[in-house]
């Protein structure tokens, strides 16, 4: 009987994301930006906040400070400690989650939408958000653990590429900045505090609702998320990264296996060229072991497990990377057969089998990114953030099929030139 319920349950969710997803928006009278979805499959509540307040705002030679803001929220608030606030959520069933990225940061709620259980969830959430303690015992405590992890990840050849790269890429936009032992070691409790009433406010926030509840109760507790809120003003964004000019940067290490990065900054959130990307990079390294990169790096040649390409977009120009691993000896053969199949893709495009299997791949498995509550909150909260199209999920499979192959060769061309193109090698010989 619970295997049918689940089925049925299951069945009922893929229904409703093939039917789309219906994305109501307004901004709420305290000034934060609030997108809910009804859903009432489930009896449960997905609640998001978004704060343009990731590592992109961190200021000058205080790297990690975004990171570690966002860490302390849920550690302590109004008068509940971090273990007070764990016991409550566990006494409802409810958790919290989220974390900080390159451009926001972000704290999420799940619970059961029963009022009893809804209520008190919801007003740990405003607590976090509204009167974190940032308490000097636990500051210290937690800028340690980040320390330490620091630390440790310097000893790792692919977070050594993975720094190097991002430095390379962008040497002179805080996208390059990376946290480190020093520049965490060099913050205060009141540089938290200051992050804080600097970008948690209404303003600079979006408020994502997922689940069961009506629009009338959704816009109640948006309000009472961002009337706690200072009003604030949206963060500004500094200037745009420039493109880099080809570089490569080659790191010691003892590992057997080298660490290999190739990439530049390519396409921002928003971009219209961002489908024919999408859909192009299936057939060049997104595709798994039917794409180019893998046929050739990895099938033919024997020179790496795996092998893949990806498209990153930010809120300012995010990344197209290539990564692999591969024997000490053979990074120099392989780094030349990935820049071939890069250089030969951008000169040809897809062949029309390749698009259309493509095509199908990512029409195909759209769904899956719809089929439960969480997915959804995800890609709306996303869609929000962003200020994408409140049809973007309705749109997404019609943009794909219309992409054609020459859409993808001139998009390729215009974003991923190989003279601007970053190396970044750790333990090749």
């Amino acid at each position: 009987m619970k295997r049918l319920l689940s089925v049925a349950i299951a069945l009922l969710i893929s229904q409703a994301a093939l039917a789309g997803v219906k994305i109501e928006h307004w901004v709420s009278p305290s000034g934060a930006r609030v997108y809910f979805v009804e859903s009432r499959v489930l009896p449960m509540l997905d609640v998001q906040v978004d704060f343009a307040a990731g590592s992109i705002f961190d200021p000058a030679g205080k790297s990690g400070l975004a990171a570690l803001t966002r860490g302390a929220l849920d550690l302590g608030a109004g008068k509940l400690d971090e273990t007070a606030i764990a016991e409550q959520l566990a006494d409802i069933g409810a958790n919290l989650s989220g974390g900080a990225d390159t451009d926001r940061a972000s704290i999420a709620l799940r619970t059961l939408s029963a009022k009893d259980k809804r209520e008190p969830a919801l007003n740990i959430l405003k607590n976090v958000l509204h009167q974190p303690l940032f308490d000097a015992a636990i500051f210290e405590r937690e800028k340690a653990r980040t320390i330490a992890g620091l630390k440790e990840a310097m000893t790792r050849p692919d977070s050594i590429a993975g720094k190097a790269f991002w430095a390379a890429m962008y040497p002179n936009h805080p996208y390059g900045r990376q946290a480190t032992p020093e520049s965490v070691a060099a913050l205060g409790r009141d540089d938290l505090a200051a992050f804080h009433a600097r970008y948690y406010n209404a303003a600079n926030a979006s408020i994502t609702l997922v689940g069961d509840l009506s629009r009338q109760e959704a816009e109640k507790i948006a309000e009472s998320i961002a009337a706690g809120l200072p009003k604030g003003e949206v963060a500004t964004l500094p200037a745009a990264p420039e493109v880099p000019k080809w570089a490569m940067t080659q790191l010691a290490h003892p590992a057997s296996q080298a660490h290999i990065y190739i990439g530049l900054p390519a396409v921002e959130r928003g971009n219209p060229d961002l489908f024919p990307l999408l859909v192009g990079n299936y057939t060049l390294g997104g595709g798994g072991f039917v794409s180019r990169l893998m046929k050739e790096v990895r099938d033919k040649r024997g020179y790496a497990y795996s092998v893949y390409s990806y498209f990153a977009p930010l809120k300012q120009t995010g990344p197209f990377q290539i990564g692999l691993q591969t024997k000490r000896s053979q990074a120099k053969d392989a780094i030349k057969v990935a820049r071939d199949v890069l250089e030969g893709f951008l000169k040809d495009g897809p062949s029309e089998d390749e698009l259309a299997a493509a095509k199908a791949n990512l029409t195909g498995s759209f769904p899956l990114r719809l089929d439960s509550n969480k997915k959804i909150l995800d890609n709306v909260a996303v869609i929000g953030f962003y200020g994408l199209p409140l049809d973007y999920l309705d749109q997404y499979q019609a943009k794909v099929q219309a992409v054609s192959a020459d859409d993808i060769k001139q998009a390729f061309g215009r974003h991923v030139r190989p003279e601007n193109l970053i190396t970044v090698t750790v333990a090749a010989d």
